[in-house]
């Protein structure tokens, strides 16, 4: 059974929020600012260089905040900050062909307007990091499934607001 999840005009979600309520995930995907940027105008996610299987982990109505370590790869400035967020819309994976030697594997999601947010001030206050003075240890994945309040924490402090992770909508 498929479901899908969507953020209105309101950036509020709407449809597929019951068949997925029970099994909502929260996540935050690695990648560098300008790809990032990308894939939020093409309101997707790609996770570690196009694979398939970070990709399959999620499921429609799941949250996804992006972590940029850099503005650009692989040689960018640093910049350590939490760059887009928003939601998986039908938890399909895909593949495209950007040039004939990369077919990477993509999801949809909506995101919803944000600011970038610096992890440095929030680190002492994430339970996912356990290691505080090690803290970048964590995104080497490339994907890490983190506890709702932790996301909650982040999207509020990137101004961003959907019933998925706030418990007050107004």
């Amino acid at each position: 059974m498929r479901s899908a999840a969507f953020i209105d005009r309101d950036d509020l979600l709407t449809g597929g929020l019951h068949s997925v309520a029970d099994a909502r995930r929260f996540w935050i995907g690695v990648a560098s600012r300008d790809h990032v940027n990308v894939a939020v105008k093409g309101a997707f996610i790609q996770l570690n260089h196009g694979q398939r299987a970070p990709l399959r982990r999620l499921k429609a109505g799941d949250g996804v905040i992006m972590y940029s370590p850099r503005t650009a790869y692989p040689d960018g400035d640093p910049l350590q900050a939490f760059t887009a967020i928003g939601t998986v819309v039908t938890g399909d994976v895909y593949q495209v062909e950007v040039t004939p030697d990369f077919r990477p594997h993509r999801m949809d999601v909506q995101f919803v307007p944000s600011k970038e947010v610096h992890i440095k001030p929030l680190v002492e206050h994430l339970s996912f990091i356990t290691g505080k003075s090690h803290w970048g240890a964590v995104f080497r994945f490339g994907l890490i499934e983190v506890p709702a309040s932790d996301f909650t924490l982040i999207a509020e402090r990137m101004g961003a607001v959907s019933p998925l992770w706030t418990t007050q909508v107004e």
